[in-house]
């Protein structure tokens, strides 16, 4: 049988890693190596997939790309067996094992009503981040595929719309612009941001995934907001982070904050100043209480 051949925009879904990285790693480190298909496209082995899933799993960790990438499969996957599964709780094995037997409902089930018992603001700290890290784990670890990350993602998001839609209010304030910048592709994060927001009294304007940065300006200037809130996922480029929130930083208003949160915006090595990164939804309480008692508070309205 021959062997199977992933095409770049699956090999960007199946390993966390965006196309224009995958790029620049095989000009600048020789790998991954692609062949290409009858219509020129980059197409990658099962050893590349392999070998990227375990380099993703060791950035996450803190490694630098030229450190691991021109090391063999071997000794990536000895790296990462150092690296411990995290503990998980009994409700957490209930949640693997009915995403493992693709039992959606059950899953949606538990889920809603771990919401209800818990009140949304426990669920998101306490339940669905801590659950989504795990899922992610899972999905690195290959103990669970593909689709079963995107079916628990699905359930994830649809639990959080509904709740977020009967927590809004009217008003409020700080008015928050929230989306993700060109690269990143995944909506937990921020969609926990913004339940989070409105449980805290403020007005959420959201945009959307994969806003491009001009876009960004113009609408915090026609929706007249005081924050801009982005959410960046592990699998955002690092390399590109620090240069993207530079250019939107000075391109918007002085007096609209740029809240950034999410693992891809912990790992930033260098902070443009004027911008907040977030360690957790756990900081944004303190930062909208503290934009609220700061002077002149509202200077980001027209």
């Amino acid at each position: 049988m021959p062997e199977k051949l992933t095409a770049i925009t699956e090999a960007e879904r199946e390993t966390g890693i965006s196309k224009d990285q995958l790029r620049v790693w095989e000009r600048r480190y020789g790998f991954p190596t692609p062949s290409r298909n009858t219509y020129g496209e980059r197409v990658y082995s099962d050893a590349d997939i392999d070998k990227l899933k375990m380099v993703r799993r060791l950035l996450d960790a803190g490694m630098r790309p030229g450190k691991i990438l021109p090391l063999p499969y071997e000794q990536l996957c000895a790296m990462t067996a150092r690296d411990p599964a995290p503990a998980r709780t009994a409700p957490q094995d209930l949640a693997l094992y009915l995403l493992r037997t693709h039992q959606t409902a059950e899953l949606r089930r538990e889920l809603d009503q771990s919401l209800m018992r818990e009140g949304m603001y426990r669920f998101i700290t306490d339940t669905a981040a801590p659950l989504a890290q795990l899922v992610g784990d899972a999905w690195m670890r290959g103990q669970l595929r593909v689709f079963e990350e995107h079916m628990f993602t699905e359930v994830l998001q649809g639990l959080l719309l509904g709740a977020i839609a009967r927590a809004k209010g009217s008003g409020g304030s700080p008015r928050v612009l929230l989306t993700t910048l060109p690269s990143e592709q995944h909506a937990l994060g921020m969609l926990m941001a913004e339940a989070v927001l409105v449980l805290e009294g403020a007005e959420c304007v959201p945009l959307g995934l994969q806003t491009p940065g001009v876009d960004v300006v113009d609408a915090a200037r026609a929706k007249a907001v005081d924050v801009v809130a982005l959410s960046f996922s592990a699998n955002f480029p690092p390399a590109q982070l620090a240069d993207a929130l530079a250019n939107l930083r000075a391109a918007l208003p002085a007096a609209v904050a740029l809240w950034c949160g999410g693992a891809g915006a912990a790992r930033a090595r260098r902070v443009p100043a004027g911008i907040t990164i977030f360690g957790g939804l756990d900081a944004i309480g303190p930062a909208i209480r503290a934009w609220r008692t700061a002077p002149r508070a509202h200077a980001g309205r027209e």
